[in-house]
C-alpha cells in the first residue's frame, strides 16, 4: 500500500511539474498577411515568432510559474474593418498582449478596441501621430512617429540639398496623408515651394496622369506618402517620363522590396527615405540579430521586424517585473519600463510615445539600401 501511495505521489508531482511548465501565455500579432503588403506582414510576424522562440528557449518564469509563450497571429489585410475585427478576436481570446498593427489606418481604429477590452498593444510600425492622441493607457509605440520622419526629410531637402520646388503625392491613407502633411508644413516653413499636390490610393498601379501633370511643374523633387507597393512602380514611371528628380518618402517606401518593385530603376539612387530608429548597423544588437534573422528567414527582412522582436520581449519583461500576465497588473509596469532591446533603450512618455526616438535617413547605392 505504501509503495502504491509513493508511486501515486510521484506521478502527481510529475503531473504538477508538467502542468506548471505547460502554462500557456498567448501574444497576439496583427499585420497584413495577404494582399500587396504581405511582405511587410510576414517580416513583422517573423520578428514576433523569433522572439517567442528565443524566450521559450531561455525559459520564462512569471509570478513563480514557468510559462510557455505562443503567438496568435491574425491577418488584417491592411484594411481598417478587418483590423478591428482581428483586434476583437484577440480580445475575445484573452491574449496577454498584442504586437501590432503595421498600418496607421488599421492601428488607430484597433487601438480603441484594445482600450475597451484592456489589452496593451505595442506597434513598431504605425507612425501617424494621431495614434496616441486619445491617451489610451493600452497604446504604445516603439518607433519615431511621422512628425519626426516627415520633418527630417523636409529639413534634409531644404538644408542639405538646397532644393526649392517639390511636388507631393499621397495615397490618402492615415499613414500616407499624415507623413505628407508633416513634410509639406516643414518644407514650406523652410521656404520651399509646393508646386503640386496630387493624390492616389493604396491599390493604384498607374500614376501616368498625375506624374505627367507634375512634370509640367518642373519640380526638383517628388515626395510620396505611401508604401513601397505604390512607390516602386511610381519610381519606374517617373524614370520612364524622363523626370530626373529626387524621390522622398517615409518608412513605407524604405524597404529592400522597393528595389524589385521599381524594376531596379536607375532612379533608386535618387531615393531618400526615413525610418524611425537607428540603422541595423548602429542598433545595439543589430548586426548579430540581423545575421540570426537572415539565417532563419532568408530574404524576408524588410523594415520593422527588429521592432516587433523587441515589442514581444518588452511585453514579457513587463509581465515578469509585475509577476503577472494580467494586463491590469502589468500595464502600469509597462508604462514606466526601461528596457534595453535590439533596437535601443525603450521607455515611454505619458502618452505611450517612445522617449528619445531616433530617425535615420537612407538612400540606395548600387542597388542596395544604405544609411546616409
Amino acid at each position: 500500500m505504501q509503495i502504491k501511495l509513493i508511486a501515486a505521489a510521484a506521478i502527481a508531482a510529475i503531473s504538477g511539474v508538467a502542468l506548471a511548465q505547460d502554462t500557456v501565455v498567448k501574444i497576439g500579432h496583427v499585420a497584413p498577411m495577404s494582399g500587396a503588403q504581405a511582405h511587410y506582414g510576414k517580416d513583422n510576424e517573423n520578428g514576433v515568432r523569433m522572439a517567442i522562440e528565443d524566450l521559450n528557449k531561455a525559459g520564462v518564469t512569471i509570478g513563480g510559474k514557468k510559462v510557455k509563450l505562443e503567438i496568435q497571429a491574425e491577418d488584417d489585410a491592411a484594411d481598417p474593418k478587418q483590423g478591428t475585427a482581428a483586434a476583437q478576436k484577440l480580445c475575445d481570446a484573452k491574449v496577454a498582449g498584442v504586437v501590432g498593427h503595421l498600418n496607421s489606418g488599421t492601428t488607430i481604429p484597433a487601438s480603441k478596441v484594445y482600450n475597451d477590452c484592456g489589452i496593451p498593444h505595442v506597434t513598431g510600425a504605425a507612425t501617424n501621430p494621431n495614434l496616441t492622441k486619445p491617451g489610451y493607457k493600452t497604446t504604445f509605440r516603439i518607433i519615431a512617429n511621422d512628425n519626426a520622419l516627415g520633418a527630417a526629410l523636409a529639413l534634409h531637402a531644404a538644408d542639405k540639398l538646397k532644393l526649392k520646388k517639390v511636388a507631393i503625392i499621397d495615397d490618402r491613407t492615415a499613414y500616407g496623408q499624415g507623413v505628407a502633411e508633416v513634410f509639406k508644413k516643414t518644407a514650406e516653413s523652410k521656404g520651399m515651394t509646393i508646386v503640386d499636390n496630387q493624390f492616389t490610393n493604396d491599390k493604384a498601379t498607374d500614376f501616368s496622369a498625375i506624374l505627367t501633370a507634375i512634370k509640367a511643374k518642373q519640380p526638383d523633387a517628388i515626395f510620396f506618402g505611401g508604401m513601397d507597393t505604390q512607390g516602386g512602380p511610381m519610381l519606374k514611371q517617373i524614370e520612364n517620363l524622363g523626370l530626373n528628380v529626387k524621390f522622398f518618402g517615409g518608412d513605407g517606401i524604405c524597404t529592400e522590396k522597393i528595389i524589385e518593385l521599381s524594376g531596379k530603376s536607375k532612379l533608386l539612387d535618387n531615393v531618400i527615405c526615413a525610418e524611425g530608429g537607428s540603422s541595423i548597423e548602429k542598433m545595439p544588437g543589430g548586426k548579430a540579430w540581423k545575421a540570426k534573422y537572415d539565417a532563419k528567414y532568408p530574404k524576408e527582412f524588410q523594415v520593422y521586424s527588429p521592432y516587433t522582436y523587441d515589442a514581444t520581449f518588452l511585453l514579457v519583461e513587463a509581465m515578469k517585473q509585475a509577476k503577472s500576465t494580467d494586463p491590469k497588473v502589468y500595464i502600469p509596469v509597462l508604462q514606466k519600463i526601461s528596457y534595453k532591446g535590439v533596437t535601443g533603450t525603450i521607455a515611454f512618455e505619458a502618452n505611450g510615445e517612445l522617449k528619445n526616438a531616433a530617425t535615420t535617413l537612407y538612400t540606395y547605392k548600387g542597388g542596395k539600401k544604405a544609411p546616409l
